[in-house]
C-alpha cells in the first residue's frame, strides 16, 4: 500500500470534516495520535479543545467558545473526544468516546463496545462515527481504528468497520475521516483508512496537519505523542478561536 502524504489529501480537500490519525513516530519512539474539527455552520465553528482532570486521569473535551451560541442538540458537538483507560488511549468524533471507555471497563472489546452505537442521527448527512485505541504497554504497541456509517445515505442500514494494526510501522500511520469530500449532503468517507507518512517530532507534524486544514472551515486539532517505554506523553492543541 502507497504511503500517503496527509498534507496534501488535506489540502487537496477543502471539507473532509472530522479526522484521525493513528500510527508511530519517525524515529519509532512514540506512538502519535491525531484528531480535528471543521464546521461549516456558526454552531459547529463555535468549539474548542480544553483538558479536564476527572477522576485523577486527563480528558479532553470539546466545549462551546461562546455558550449563547449552542443551538440543537449540542450531544453531536459537546463531547468527550479523549480519555485514558490505562495503558490505552481513546480517541473519538463523538460521545462515543465514553461507550467505548465503559465498554473497555467491563470487559468488552472495542468493536464490542461499539455495538450498541450507530452513525450520528443527523439525516440527511447522518455522519459516521470513526474512533480509534491505541495501546502502549512494556513497550509495545497496537492500535485500532472504526467507522460507522449509513450504507450510501440509506438511514436503515449501519456498517461497521475495524481495522486493526498489530506491528506500526516507523513513520507511518492511518487516517479516517467523516466525509469524502463537501457536499448537500455531505457524503461519507469511503474505503480503508488511508496509509500516511508521519514525518518529524510533534511541533512538525501537529503544524503540518492544522496548516494543511482549510483555513475557513478548521476548527481544533489535538496530537499527542506516547512514549512508547514509559507510556508518558506530550500533547498540542490548536484552537482556530482562540488564535
Amino acid at each position: 500500500m502507497t504511503v500517503n502524504s496527509l498534507e496534501k489529501i488535506l489540502g487537496a480537500n477543502e471539507y473532509p470534516g472530522r479526522g484521525i490519525v493513528a500510527g508511530k513516530s519517525e524515529d519509532g519512539k512514540y506512538a502519535v495520535s491525531a484528531y480535528w474539527t471543521m464546521g461549516r455552520s456558526a454552531g459547529s465553528r463555535n468549539r474548542i479543545f480544553v483538558v479536564e482532570q476527572e477522576n485523577g486521569s486527563e480528558v479532553v473535551r470539546t466545549k462551546a467558545y461562546d455558550p449563547t451560541l449552542i443551538a440543537g442538540d449540542p450531544s453531536l458537538i459537546i463531547y468527550a473526544a479523549v480519555r485514558q483507560l490505562g495503558s490505552s488511549t481513546i480517541v473519538t468524533n463523538g460521545d462515543q468516546t465514553d461507550t467505548i471507555y465503559d465498554g473497555l471497563k467491563n470487559g468488552l472489546t472495542f468493536e464490542q463496545s461499539l455495538r450498541s452505537r450507530k452513525y450520528e442521527h443527523d439525516a440527511p448527512n447522518f455522519t459516521p462515527r470513526i474512533s480509534s485505541l491505541l495501546t502502549v504497554e512494556n513497550g509495545k504497541y497496537d492500535y485500532a481504528i472504526s467507522i460507522l456509517k449509513s450504507d450510501s445515505g440509506n438511514g436503515d442500514n449501519c456498517l461497521r468497520f475495524t481495522y486493526t494494526y498489530d506491528n506500526p510501522q516507523n513513520g507511518e500511520g492511518h487516517f479516517i475521516h467523516t466525509y469524502k469530500e463537501n457536499g448537500n449532503p455531505l457524503p461519507s468517507f469511503e474505503g480503508e483508512p488511508v496509509k500516511v507518512a508521519i514525518k518529524g517530532g510533534i511541533e512538525e507534524f501537529s503544524s503540518k496537519i492544522w496548516n494543511s486544514l482549510n483555513a475557513e472551515n478548521k476548527v481544533s486539532l489535538f496530537v499527542r505523542f506516547i512514549d512508547l517505554q514509559t507510556g508518558k506523553y506530550e500533547e498540542k492543541i490548536f484552537n482556530k478561536n482562540e488564535e
